[in-house]
């Protein structure tokens, strides 16, 4: 298969946010954006712990959301800024679906939904 005819997505994320973008058809077509997705964070809690396992869970919905938008992964490419890409990578590798996915990451900062597009198709062709 070549890469032209794989399932190619790529993510820009920060902890708070992430874009999501794919091709058209799934596995031809242009990259285009395929949504946005947003964690709002935990809320202000007095108590460290629930306050821990609260945004322990946010982030695990905010993960299933971001994957419920790109279904059967062949290939992978998450950009942002922090922790999140590689959280991201390793919640994609330990899920059944996306185990086999290959996945590459690398550090930018906040871009434009154009900019991203234009990066991701330049990534990936």
């Amino acid at each position: 298969m070549s890469d032209k005819n794989k399932k190619s997505f790529g993510v820009w994320m920060d902890s708070h946010n992430a874009t999501i973008v794919g091709k058209e058809s799934v596995d031809n077509g242009d990259f285009i954006v395929l949504g946005h997705v947003k964690n709002a964070g935990a809320d202000n809690n007095s108590n460290e712990k629930n306050s821990n396992n609260q945004e322990i869970s946010l982030t695990q919905k905010f993960f299933k959301e971001i994957a419920s938008k790109m279904p059967n992964i062949d290939q992978i490419h998450i950009t942002g800024t922090g922790q999140s890409q590689e959280q991201f990578i390793n919640f994609l590798a330990e899920s059944p679906q996306y185990k086999n996915a290959v996945s590459s990451e690398s550090t930018s900062i906040k871009m434009s939904d154009e900019n991203l597009t234009a990066y991701i198709t330049e990534y990936f062709n």
